[in-house]
């Protein structure tokens, strides 16, 4: 089941040119974790290697729940540079 967010409204994107995740294939263990978190469904898997969707840079949260779930130490995440990426409008 894919959850649905409406962010419209909620939140503004400042573009963002730097990537701030990056997946190791070696580390990578294909336990889908990073899947099943991810409520903005930005990941998938590849030859059993999950790798992140070329348009994340649009669509991500940067909630970091990927990174957090991630037990192979699989995914880089840094937040994007200060004053780009998501800006939550209310809340």
């Amino acid at each position: 089941m894919k959850m649905k967010i409406e962010l419209e409204g909620i939140t503004h994107r400042v573009p963002v040119t730097k990537d701030f995740i990056k997946v190791d294939r070696e580390k990578c263990t294909g336990c889908g974790r990073c899947l099943i978190i991810c409520v903005v469904n930005l990941w998938k898997m590849e030859d059993g290697i999950a790798s992140i969707r070329d348009n994340y840079k649009e669509k991500c949260l940067e909630c970091a729940c990927c990174y957090e779930v991630c037990t192979a130490g699989a995914i880089d995440f840094e937040y994007p540079e200060g004053g780009t990426g998501i800006v939550y409008l209310k809340g």
